[in-house]
């Protein structure tokens, strides 16, 4: 593959903020349907074993740059527990203080997922001072969110400008197919 992947990335002691794809179904603030959070679990156990700090990224459904709470990903952060049978911690936004200190927190082999990227319309909007925000939590960029990729937003081109990115598992799976 012509592109980096993690492989190629040292992540020992780095925070790898992640661009993932957990827009799955929620119903009455459950998980409907896991597998995208499943599809997610090799780049996670890469990154973990490699002593990186995953910071999870995604948007769920299409908010529209207002904060709904039926969209919120906390529903995914419980799910991806159970899965993982690690705590994964979550912030309620995906910029600002409270989550640079969060970030600040994560220790090694600890994950954090942070809120709804979509809470904000300067995602959809590839606003590049969205992207520089969302790139202060992080020291790599990991793009595993195949279903995104091709879209022009902050947390998927935006960002790429602004830390050393490298396509994960799933990504690198699909390229290949």
């Amino acid at each position: 593959m012509e592109k980096l992947t993690i492989k190629d990335i040292e992540m020992k002691g780095s925070r790898v903020l992640v661009r993932v794809d957990y827009n799955v179904p929620i119903e009455a603030g459950h998980v409907v349907s896991d597998l995208r959070i499943k599809a997610s679990l090799p780049t996670l156990g890469y990154i973990l074993d490699h002593g990186g700090k995953p910071i999870l990224m995604s948007h769920l459904g299409r908010p529209k740059g207002e904060r709904l709470s039926h969209m919120s990903l906390r529903p995914c952060a419980h799910t991806l527990e159970k899965l993982l049978g690690k705590k994964v911690y979550f912030v309620d936004d995906c910029i600002g203080e409270s989550v640079l200190e969060s970030v600040s927190r994560l220790k090694e082999g600890e994950i954090l997922l942070l809120e709804n990227l979509r809470f904000y319309k300067q995602e959809t909007e590839n606003d590049q001072d969205f992207a520089k925000k969302l790139a202060l939590l992080g020291d790599i960029y990991v793009n595993d969110a195949f279903g995104t990729a091709h879209r022009a937003h902050a947390s998927t081109e935006g960002i790429a400008k602004y830390l050393p990115a490298a396509a994960g598992f799933l990504l690198e799976k699909e390229m290949n197919y």
